[in-house]
């Protein structure tokens, strides 16, 4: 635990991705098995660990601290964990600091009725980073700044291999991932993934730009259109079959009919998921209603029907087809998708184009359709992983924007948690008796710089004029023009829409908050 959690304070403290990797490949030097693996587990998929956190942890903080304090520490700190690493007594570090392995291995076994008595031991064990380090681990939210595919990365420095070959073993392993250590040192052979449904990396476009356009020939692109859905990968091997995201999170349990559909198969189809109804394609709010859930209901698969729209082969029947060309691949997709029609899907729709031209009045007209942009893919191109450049453009409508004025605000996690980075802001409604008020219509923590956010933070510091918990109200003075790529009609919020990838564009100093725009501009652009 020393060493994890000295590893997680220093990725906490260096932004710079090159110290991130250097740090962590210097851990997996130097920690022996398992542990190392845990510390792999915790920050890629997380420990498969069961422990109602937040109840736990409150109840055992009840005993050790005033609870008003406790609430009023955390809703400034920001973060579970850390709150409860500094505010728990000190006891001069009672025992030895378990080991991952040994933390892991506890909280298996368990009995539930001394689930608290044995996580006070572990934290009387511990100093206060040690603590901090062992609550981000049981919780699974490190925040850290690593993502999943930075620690594959340094996982292939260690073993002096591409990502993508760790990428094609990764779920076919399970934690403490031993068998991939061993191999990455040389120590044994390369985890066996013949029939396992696996995950490979994927192939991504670039944004296409002013200075792209003139050393392109229209003769070397196909054109598809950008549907506004999620990427997927399906991969079906007779052992079963995975539906991933773009990040190869395994979301199989969460489209439980397509995952049916493609049962039995021996293929691996890259394409787009989105909510079909009655042959049209819904806008993207309806397919969050089934996004991040464990459980789906029935009525839910009913009322927001899964479907996966294909544009890309990349296994059949044990073949691998990336090393052809994306006019290949494309011709084995249409006969394999002839012949084996796998319900809840179709094929993305390849646009006839004999110049550039032809295809800016589809771009134009592709908001008004619900689209959201075109694709241009090289047809020489194989099938390559990561962003190549040159290979695959996307070119997305112009992003819209509205002037909105800052209602909330919140503060941030992480190296924010002392800023208030999270901003809600509205729009003007006619109200009762013709008086405008303000409603929310969106909520955004992007888009400006570190300057920016110093400045913010200091505006709502001295307007504030009403707190709930870590939220503040401010004085609707400061308006903000927010970029967002669509607006869809939403029950979930008061004033029945919902903006999709908003983001702050501008601030607008210099404008009256009664300029703002209106409901009715928004509403006008669904």
């Amino acid at each position: 635990m020393h060493h994890f959690a000295r590893l997680l304070d220093a990725l906490s403290t260096h932004a710079g991705r090159g110290d991130k990797l250097a740090l962590m490949l210097d851990y997996f030097r130097a920690t022996p098995d398992p542990d190392r693996g845990w510390a792999l587990a915790a920050l890629t998929d997380g420990v498969p660990l069961q422990v109602p956190f937040r109840r736990v942890l409150s109840n055992l903080m009840a005993q050790r601290v005033d609870p008003v304090l406790y609430k009023l520490s955390r809703d400034y700190v920001g973060d579970t964990a850390e709150t409860v690493a500094l505010l728990w007594p000190e006891n001069g570090g009672s025992g030895r600091p378990p080991s991952l392995s040994e933390i892991v291995q506890s909280l298996q076994t368990v009995n539930p009725r001394a689930l608290e008595p044995t996580l006070a031991k572990l934290l009387d064990a511990s100093d206060g980073t040690e603590r901090w380090a062992l609550l981000k681990f049981i919780g699974g939210a490190l925040r850290v700044g690593v993502s999943q595919r930075m620690a594959k990365t340094a996982l292939a420095q260690l073993g002096g291999r591409d990502v993508g070959e760790i990428e094609e073993v990764w779920h076919a392993l399970k934690p403490p991932y031993v068998d991939l250590f061993r191999w990455l040192e040389g120590h044994n052979e390369r985890p066996a993934t013949e029939g396992v449904p696996v995950f490979r990396p994927l192939m991504l476009a670039t944004p296409i730009e002013e200075q792209d356009w003139p050393g392109l020939a229209a003769g070397d692109f196909a054109a598809e259109w950008k549907w506004d859905g999620i990427r997927v990968q399906v991969a079906a091997t007779p052992q079963g079959v995975r539906l991933f995201s773009r990040t190869g999170e395994d979301i199989s349990a969460t489209f439980p009919e397509i995952a049916g559909a493609f049962s039995g198969r021996n293929v691996t189809a890259d394409g787009e998921l989105l909510v079909l109804r009655d042959g049209n394609v819904q806008p993207f709010n309806d397919l969050q209603q089934r996004l991040n859930r464990k459980v789906v209901a029935p009525k839910l698969m009913t009322d927001y029907p899964a479907h996966v729209r294909l544009y890309d082969l990349l296994f059949v029947d044990g073949e691998d087809l990336r090393t052809l060309s994306f006019e290949q691949r494309r011709q084995r997709l249409e006969g394999w998708h002839a012949t084996a029609a796998p319900r809840h899907t179709d094929l993305s729709q390849l646009i006839l184009f004999s110049h550039f031209d032809a295809l800016t009045a589809l771009h134009i007209d592709a908001r008004a359709a619900g689209i959201e942009g075109l694709m241009l893919k090289r047809r020489a191109s194989p099938y390559l992983a990561g962003r190549p450049k040159g290979h695959w453009f996307k070119w997305k409508r112009t992003a819209l924007t509205l002037d909105c004025v800052l209602m909330y605000a919140q503060r941030g996690s992480g190296k924010r948690s002392s800023l208030y980075s999270d901003y809600t802001f509205g729009v003007w409604r006619e109200g009762a008796d013709n008086q405008r008020e303000l409603v929310p219509v969106g909520k955004a923590y992007s888009g400006f710089t570190d300057a920016e956010l110093k400045q913010l933070d200091g505006f709502i510091r001295q307007n504030t004029v009403e707190t709930f918990g870590p939220v503040r109200a401010v004085k609707p003075e400061l308006v903000l023009e927010v970029a967002f790529d669509a607006v869809q009609k939403s029950a979930r919020h008061k004033s029945g829409v919902a903006m999709r990838f908003p983001r702050i564009h501008r601030i607008r100093w210099d404008k009256p908050a009664a300029e703002a725009d209106t409901l009715a501009a928004i509403v006008a652009l669904i």
